[in-house]
């Protein structure tokens, strides 16, 4: 039996992560990114301007990671984004919508009762890594 590769990802391109896990984990040529805060790396705290500037910072994280797994936003199969409030769920999709512009992955939202460090928004992934070939099924 072959063995596969669970290879742990961190990148300083990225937030740092804030507690006992990893950036992402690469299993076989699946990535699972773990939740993205709107941190900027340098200072570590949350941007300011709202849900969506959390959105483009959080986003900007995952690509960094996803791009250190040898990843990237077009091999994303499945976003989960985590929201403090429903109600920002309008402005969060106007910011996603500038990263997933097309072939759009599947995608879940949820509104939490709370985020870590009082984040407006949250976001992981699953991605692929290699060659993907997308092909539109009608």
């Amino acid at each position: 039996m072959a063995t596969l590769i669970r290879k742990l990802i961190s990148t300083g391109n990225a937030a740092r992560v804030i507690a006992p896990y990893n950036q992402a984990v690469v299993a076989d040529r699946t990535v699972y990114v773990s939740g993205c805060l709107g941190m900027d790396k340098t200072t570590m705290q949350l941007v300011p301007g709202g849900a969506a500037a959390q959105t483009e910072m959080a986003l900007k994280n995952l690509e960094a990671i996803l791009i250190a797994a040898g990843s990237g936003i077009d091999k994303v199969v499945k976003n989960s984004v985590f929201l403090k409030d429903l109600n920002d769920f309008g402005e969060v999709n106007e910011a996603y919508k500038k990263v997933f512009c097309k072939d759009f992955p599947a995608r879940s939202c949820f509104q939490v009762a709370k985020l870590p460090m009082d984040a407006l928004v949250e976001i992981e992934c699953i991605a692929l890594t290699g060659d993907v070939k997308t092909i539109n099924a009608q």
